[in-house]
């Protein structure tokens, strides 16, 4: 059985934050503002994989409400995402994802951040980027998305009918 999921993130950038995308902190004058360490990227990859398993969505597993996660790193909640899945008997087979970003230009991170999160997953991870052309939110460098479509395979014998 193969499942497919989507997920989608965004998160306001202020001064004073830190930037981390894919698990890769960037030095840039604003970063994302959030409960966790705001990487947009993984939380998108979080998404997608609980999507395509039929579990929800990242924050009905990790609340921003939950002291516990409070500036937790993201790679931290791929690790018990990717650890729920497999309980359930799913494998990640492939992941492709899209930062959506004005500035800073990935550069070198990107190979990094694919590295990072090939050996966290278990599977190589694909990571392009896009601007939108100065337009909206992210244009205006007020904000950062991202977005991640993930395929899921599930042996037979662990299906139930």
């Amino acid at each position: 059985m193969t499942r497919v999921g989507i997920g989608l993130d965004f998160h306001r950038l202020e001064e004073g934050e830190s930037l981390i995308l894919g698990g890769v902190e960037y030095d840039h004058a604003t970063g994302t503002l959030a409960h966790s360490d705001g990487d947009v990227l993984v939380h998108a990859i979080c998404d997608a994989i609980l999507g395509a398993a039929g579990l929800g969505d990242i924050g009905s597993h990790f609340p921003d409400d939950d002291p516990a996660y409070e500036g937790i790193s993201s790679i931290k909640l791929l690790e018990k995402v990717l650890n729920k899945v497999t309980s359930e008997g799913f494998e990640l087979v492939n992941v492709d994802s899209t930062l959506i970003i004005q500035e800073p230009k990935l550069g070198e991170g990107r190979e990094e951040m694919m590295e990072k999160l090939g050996n966290v997953i278990g599977t190589p991870v694909n990571v392009k980027a896009t601007t939108t052309e100065q337009l909206g939110f992210i244009g205006r460098e007020e904000g950062v998305g991202a977005q991640a479509v993930v395929t899921l395979s599930r042996r037979n014998e662990d299906i139930d009918v």
